[in-house]
């Protein structure tokens, strides 16, 4: 039998398997289960990834695209007139206010690091994602500090179910920007 050519399997997998943990969580998720969802034979999965780490590696990327476009389409995180904790917060509740069940996936396979060392590295990659376009505004540390406190209020909106507040995390940006103004260049100095 001849092999069809279907140069989209591979995308209809990641896309497969982004559904499955958006309805089963990572716990569900198995070439099996991915190859029924995608409608093609389990062999397709393995073929294409190997081991169920490197699909969560491609579905990982693929998902943290979700926060990257919402930054892109806003383009003002570099506009050094712009209020950054301002841009910042609206960026967030943006992101929170879009597909709610898109912003609980890319947490979920974020978090997926924790165990799956593999992940680790996309991981970096989302977080550095967001650090780069700010050390044009600020210094590094400043940036990844900022990064941290938005993951942390993420985190706290998505587990308790409480509304995003773009007030509050407004302020608390503001005041690691300001905290950062009359920092030292480093201990001792």
């Amino acid at each position: 039998m001849a092999r069809r050519h279907d140069p989209e399997r591979r995308q209809r997998i990641i896309d497969a398997a982004i559904r499955v943990v958006g309805a089963k969580g990572i716990a569900g998720l198995s070439h099996r289960s991915v190859a029924a969802e995608a409608d093609v034979p389990l062999g397709s999965t393995t073929y294409h990834f190997t081991t169920l780490d490197e699909l969560m590696v491609a579905a990982l990327r693929q998902a943290n695209e979700g926060f990257a476009e919402v930054v892109a389409a806003r383009g003002t995180l570099e506009d050094t007139r712009a209020d950054l904790a301002a841009e910042l917060a609206g960026l967030t509740g943006e992101w929170l206010a879009g597909d709610r069940t898109g912003v609980e996936l890319e947490y979920e396979l974020y978090l997926a690091a924790l165990r799956r060392p593999a992940l680790r590295p996309v991981a970096a990659e989302w977080i550095d994602s967001l650090v780069g376009p700010l050390t044009h505004r600020t210094d590094a540390v400043t940036a990844r500090a900022l990064v941290a406190l938005l993951d942390g209020i993420c985190l706290q909106v998505l587990l308790t179910g409480t509304p995003y507040d773009e007030g509050y995390a407004r302020e608390a940006l503001a005041r690691i920007l300001r905290g950062r103004e009359g920092a030292s260049d480093g201990p001792g100095r």
